[in-house]
């Protein structure tokens, strides 16, 4: 009962500075790490839905097992030490169990494989036809943006629009710099350190986005875990992926590949507006995408106080 109750208080002791951690760092915002975060970040998008809950639905399967196999090893030291069984067992075959043992891993496999099998289809075939295809093209160490409207869309006839993203500070600023470098941007919590960049890639919120992942000098990988993106960037060869993002906020991810010494602060910064905020965006950011995104910043704070006086 003691052992119980020093547990019981540990966790909550574990719960509470946690609490505590992120009330210091401001609001719990999502498409972001967090302090004592031991879970999947928020699903944003579809797929990353379909990910969690496979997640989940292995978990089922891997905790009875673990559970089962850690007895049965307990009950096999207990059962079958030398004090309790000087005489060893000559038994070399059993058919029962070897039919038992033989078919519940291909059981096991099969539920695990046919969710797989799907989820793995869904992520590379859309649910519709894009509206939008953004090529990535990752360098040492920033990231590169190249929107392809489709010819349906409003933005078809648009001036084209591209732009490199990099971080706003380097690994090896102090950290009162890399503070400082995103807090000139805004608020550290929407704008942590290490993750903030200069132009966000910008799309719009309920939209159907093809990415191309390419690179234009060593492997790289890009990855937003909110949205159920992960897709490698090699050089001279193009992969193709999509995500659907269901809210407008600031979401954010890194190369996931190890692709040179400041791999760690190559980070992606990833804007999600209204279909109406980016078709302004996307007019002005043909000629000069940093007044579109000052524009796009100003439009969002209005949006957002708009909405909190009406509340």
């Amino acid at each position: 009962m003691q052992v119980r109750r020093s547990t019981i208080a540990a966790a909550a002791l574990l719960s509470s500075a946690g609490a505590a951690m992120a009330q210091d760092g401001g609001p719990m915002l999502p498409g972001q790490p967090h302090d004592w975060q031991i879970t999947l970040q928020e699903a944003l998008s579809p797929i990353e839905e379909q990910i969690h809950w496979f997640s989940d639905y292995t978990l089922a399967f891997i905790i009875p097992i673990t559970i089962l196999v850690a007895a049965l090893l307990v009950w096999c030291i207990y059962k079958f030490r030398a004090d309790r069984n000087p005489t060893p067992s000559r038994t070399s075959h059993n058919t029962t169990i070897e039919v038992i043992w033989t078919l519940a891993p291909v059981v096991v496999l099969l539920l695990l494989a046919i969710p797989s099998f799907q989820l793995l289809t869904a992520q590379y075939n859309p649910p519709s036809e894009p509206e939008l295809t953004v090529k990535t093209t990752g360098y040492q160490w920033y990231w590169g943006y190249e929107y392809q409207p489709s010819n349906t869309s409003p933005q078809a006839q648009a001036e084209p629009v591209s732009f490199s993203s990099y971080p706003l500070a380097q690994l090896t600023d102090s950290l009162a710099d890399q503070n400082a470098a995103a807090a000139a941007k805004g608020d550290l919590s929407v704008y942590p350190r290490l993750l903030a960049v200069d132009n966000e890639m910008v799309v719009p919120v309920d939209t159907v986005i093809r990415i191309l992942s390419t690179s234009g000098d060593v492997i790289h990988s890009f990855a937003l875990p909110s949205m159920g993106v992960k897709v490698d960037a090699v050089p001279g060869r193009i992969n193709e992926y999509w995500f659907e993002a269901t809210r407008e906020g600031i979401f954010y991810g890194q190369c996931s590949e190890l692709c040179g010494t400041n791999h760690a602060n190559m980070p992606i910064a990833l804007r999600v507006v209204s279909k109406e905020q980016f078709a302004t965006w996307y007019e002005a950011a043909g000629s000069d995408v940093e007044g579109a995104n000052q524009a796009l910043t100003a439009s969002i704070a209005a949006k957002t106080g708009a909405e909190v006086a009406s509340r």
